[in-house]
C-alpha cells in the first residue's frame, strides 16, 4: 500500500504532464468514485467526467492514456462518443463498461476499436489489467505518431527537385532512369539522391522506402509534389 501511495503521489506532482492518465466517463457518481479510488490505489493518474460533453471539453492528452467509458450516458451514448473520437484519437484505447451487455452491442464496440467490453459488476484486477494493456498500446501509438511527425518534418525540408528524385527512387527506378524522367544528368541525380538520404536521415534505400510508406504518399504524388 505504501508503494502504491508513493507512486500515486509522484503522478499527482510535477510529473502530471508526462504520467499516463486514465479517463473515466460514467454518469453514476458512485461508480466514478469507485473507479477513481481503484485506479489511484493502483498508482495511476485518473480524471473523471459525468458526461460525454464534459469529457469532450477536456484538452486532448499527449501522454499515454485510455478511456474507461460507460455505454449509457445522459447526453451522447458511449458508442456515439466512440464513433465521434475514433478517427482523431487513435492513441486513446477505449474500455467499455455496461450494466446490461448484449452481443450486438459488444460486437459493434469491438469492431469500432474498443479493447475490452465489461459488464457490471466487474472484477477489479481484470479491469486494471485491461487498463495497463490499454496504456501500453497508447504509448506505442504515441511513439509511432512522433516518429511519423519527425519523418514528415524531414520530408518538408526537401526541395522540389529532391522530392521528385525521392519519389522516383523509392518507386524502384535507377539513377539513369530517374535522370531520364526528369531531364537531368545521372551525376545530378546522384547529388540530389545523396542530399535526400542525408536530409531524411536514411541509412539505406530500404530505409527511404520505409519512410515513404510511413508518409503514406504514393510515389507518383511524391514525384510531382510542390510543382
Amino acid at each position: 500500500m505504501r508503494l502504491a501511495k508513493s507512486i500515486e503521489g509522484r503522478s499527482e506532482s510535477s510529473s502530471d504532464n508526462i504520467a499516463p492518465v486514465v479517463f473515466v466517463v460514467d454518469d453514476d457518481v458512485s461508480v466514478r468514485e469507485s473507479l477513481e479510488s481503484m485506479i489511484r490505489f493502483a498508482g495511476l493518474r485518473t480524471e473523471t467526467f459525468a458526461s460525454a460533453h464534459d469529457f469532450l471539453r477536456h484538452p486532448r492528452a499527449m501522454v499515454p492514456n485510455c478511456l474507461v467509458l460507460d455505454v449509457s450516458l445522459p447526453d451522447l451514448s458511449g458508442l456515439d462518443l466512440q464513433n465521434l473520437i475514433a478517427s482523431e484519437r487513435t492513441d486513446m484505447p477505449i474500455i467499455f463498461l455496461t450494466g446490461y451487455g448484449d452481443v450486438p452491442m459488444t460486437v459493434r464496440a469491438m469492431k469500432a476499436g474498443a479493447v475490452e467490453f465489461f459488464t457490471k459488476p466487474f472484477d477489479d484486477e481484470v479491469l486494471l489489467g485491461a487498463i495497463r494493456l490499454a496504456l501500453e498500446r497508447s504509448r506505442v501509438a504515441l511513439s509511432e505518431h512522433a516518429e511519423t511527425k519527425e519523418i514528415e518534418d524531414r520530408y518538408a525540408s526537401l526541395s522540389t527537385r529532391e522530392c521528385q528524385v525521392m519519389g522516383l527512387v523509392v518507386s524502384g527506378l535507377l539513377n539513369k532512369q530517374v535522370g531520364g524522367e526528369l531531364g537531368i544528368s545521372e551525376i545530378t541525380v546522384k547529388a540530389h539522391r545523396g542530399r535526400v538520404m542525408r536530409k531524411m536521415n536514411a541509412r539505406s534505400l530500404a530505409d527511404l522506402v520505409t519512410m515513404a510508406a510511413r508518409l503514406r504518399l504514393a510515389c507518383a504524388e511524391m514525384a510531382t509534389s510542390r510543382q
